[in-house]
């Protein structure tokens, strides 16, 4: 995108996502695309769980479900070059960038996999206190949904006009560090919407947000893809969990 590129969102969908914190655009892969992405996050869940030693199994695997089943992938877009070109798609970058501005690289990336009957809810969080960036407005997530994501299956839910507050200290529990959640009493505070997802559509969240996803009480999986997108002109200080800057993904460069 350029100064001289058109606008692909809406005045009303900016004011909209100024004021909550939150947008979800109509379809924009096509089922091709989003059937290569499952196709190749199911085998790339073989070729992990083959491979997984005991010190992943907690972090990486579902503890709700019978079988083993991975809950997550880390950094698709850096591993995979069907996940790159998602992330590159000139539609996502540009909506990306009418929103944090011109120049952005993919920080971090996650496929999440919500397996069928009992997968667990994510608890409240804030992504800006997992990776910490000096400017709070120039991180986003465009959250793609490979799966439709519903509220039966485990669609995601936001406070909205919380991206407007602080970002707050996360606790977690012994047995999940890496499951760094807001306070409770924080967290009960905010009614919580939901936001249900059509496959190949994105919901696009700011990192200040506070936002959870339900547990996945469905006989559907519940897949999705998340690019967590940072704008050239911030930097992520010090996250709270560990990230390698080796796998920044740059997008585009700079107007």
């Amino acid at each position: 995108m350029t100064d001289n590129t058109p606008n692909l969102l809406s005045d009303q969908q900016m004011a909209d996502y100024r004021q909550k914190g939150h947008l979800t655009t109509n379809r924009i892969f096509d089922s091709q695309t989003i059937d290569t992405a499952i196709r190749e996050s199911e085998d790339w869940q073989q070729a992990f769980l083959a491979d997984i030693d005991q010190a992943e199994e907690t972090y990486f695997l579902e503890q709700e479900v019978a079988e083993p089943t991975l809950r997550k992938l880390d950094q698709p877009v850096y591993e995979r070059a069907h996940f790159r070109r998602m992330a590159s798609h000139p539609v996502l970058v540009g909506c990306v960038e009418q929103l944090i501005g011109i120049g952005v690289s993919v920080y971090f990336s996650q496929i999440f996999c919500k397996a069928p009957n009992g997968s667990a809810a994510k608890p409240v969080h804030q992504d800006n206190f997992y990776f910490d960036p000096d400017n709070k407005d120039g991180l986003i997530t465009a959250w793609v949904a490979l799966d439709d994501a519903t509220v039966d299956n485990g669609c995601l839910f936001f406070a909205e006009g919380t991206h407007l507050g602080p970002v707050y200290p996360h606790v977690a529990t012994a047995d999940q560090p890496f499951n760094l959640q807001m306070p409770p009493d924080i967290a009960q505070q905010y009614p919580m919407s939901p936001a249900p997802v059509d496959s190949g559509s994105v919901s696009f969240h700011h990192g200040s947000i506070f936002h959870q996803s339900s547990a996945n009480q469905s006989p559907n999986w519940r897949r999705a893809v998340a690019f967590h997108y940072l704008h050239h002109q911030a930097r992520c200080v010090a996250p709270n969990l560990t990230y390698d800057p080796s796998k920044i993904v740059k997008i585009t460069d700079p107007s």
